[in-house]
């Protein structure tokens, strides 16, 4: 994808890549500030401020949380299946009573996350359309939840290797 920069948006997607704490630090003050404006664009079309508030919220935990500081990952290079590992695994297992309804939540800000940043330029259709077909797989991360919660003796193995929190992306 050629590098394009928005107008209204002060970075490329290099400015995202972090190999030393100071980079992690200022990629972690970009995220905040994407956020901010994400969470803006919500409104402009049409959300009132408390949803958009919670779609921003989510967004962060999966941005911030997931994508910073767990997966290590470039914010505006998405990868296949970086969407699944957080909603099949990572969320499931950091959440102390995961509930398919809290995390279709999640997914929905991703997803808007992602079509903003399509239309910002930063990601292509090619990637949203990844990103999109893996946070509408509700049934099988509903079924995730419900075969961790049932989870008995060393079932735990066998539960995560279906879906490897760690890996490469």
């Amino acid at each position: 994808m050629t590098e394009q920069k928005h107008p209204d948006l002060e970075f490329e997607h290099d400015d995202f890549e972090f190999a030393t704490l100071e980079d992690e630090l200022r990629v972690d003050e970009l995220c905040q500030s994407l956020l901010y404006r994400f969470y803006q664009h919500l409104q402009t079309r049409g959300l009132e401020a408390q949803e958009a508030s919670d779609l921003a919220f989510c967004a962060d935990y999966y941005l911030r949380d997931y994508l910073l500081d767990f997966a290590r990952q470039n914010v505006v290079r998405p990868k296949p299946g970086i969407v699944r590992r957080f909603a099949a695994s990572w969320f499931i297992t950091r959440t102390l009573d995961p509930e398919i309804e809290v995390l279709e939540q999640h997914l929905r800000a991703i997803k808007e996350l992602y079509r903003f940043l399509h239309e910002q330029h930063y990601i292509s259709a090619e990637e949203l359309a990844v990103i999109e077909d893996e946070a509408d797989q509700s049934d099988y991360y509903r079924q995730r939840i419900e075969n961790f919660l049932a989870i008995s003796g060393d079932g735990y193995l066998s539960w995560e290797a279906e879906c490897p929190l760690k890996g490469d992306f």
